[in-house]
């Protein structure tokens, strides 16, 4: 089994769009934070597997703004792979917090996000009803809310 190569996409490549989509329905707004953002690709048989995205929002903050798994590699630790070496790549920056958010019908990411450490500190009511275009529903839910949640750095361990 070939083992995961993660790499920093350089400025000079294209951001892998159709998968970020997959996470984030909002074109313009992806286009928009993927200009400011730092972006890991997750590599696999010499294909893309996954993405995430880092946003510097603060001093001594990132938000991890995107994470993507093509389902083909989904449910094979690819995530959790691409969530530590986020971390990794955040805590060697001095950044001291990460911060997430997903909707309120996101059950499934809830879940992946708490499992890495994350913890919830807040919601902001009506966050997709106001930004996004057309109405988001995932397990039956309409999306309105998002959830926030953050992982202090400095006390992460990995094995937790």
């Amino acid at each position: 089994m070939e083992t995961i190569r993660i790499r920093t996409l350089t400025q000079q490549e294209p951001f892998p769009l159709a998968l970020l989509l997959e996470a984030d329905p909002e074109e313009a707004l992806v286009k928009d934070y993927m200009k400011r953002s730092i972006c890991f690709v997750a590599e696999k048989d010499g294909a893309t597997a996954g993405v995430c995205a880092l946003l510097p929002t603060r001093p001594g903050t990132v938000e991890l703004v995107n994470i993507a798994v093509t389902e083909v590699y989904q449910r094979m630790g690819i995530g959790r792979q691409l969530i530590a070496h986020a971390i990794r790549f955040a805590s060697e920056k001095d950044f001291y917090t990460m911060e997430v958010g997903t909707g309120n019908s996101s059950i499934g990411p809830l879940a992946f996000y708490q499992k890495c450490g994350f913890r919830i500190t807040g919601v902001e009511r009506d966050f997709f009803t106001n930004r996004y275009a057309e109405p988001i529903i995932e397990n039956g839910i309409r999306c309105h809310d998002m959830v926030r949640l953050s992982l202090d750095l400095q006390g992460y361990k990995e094995n937790q």
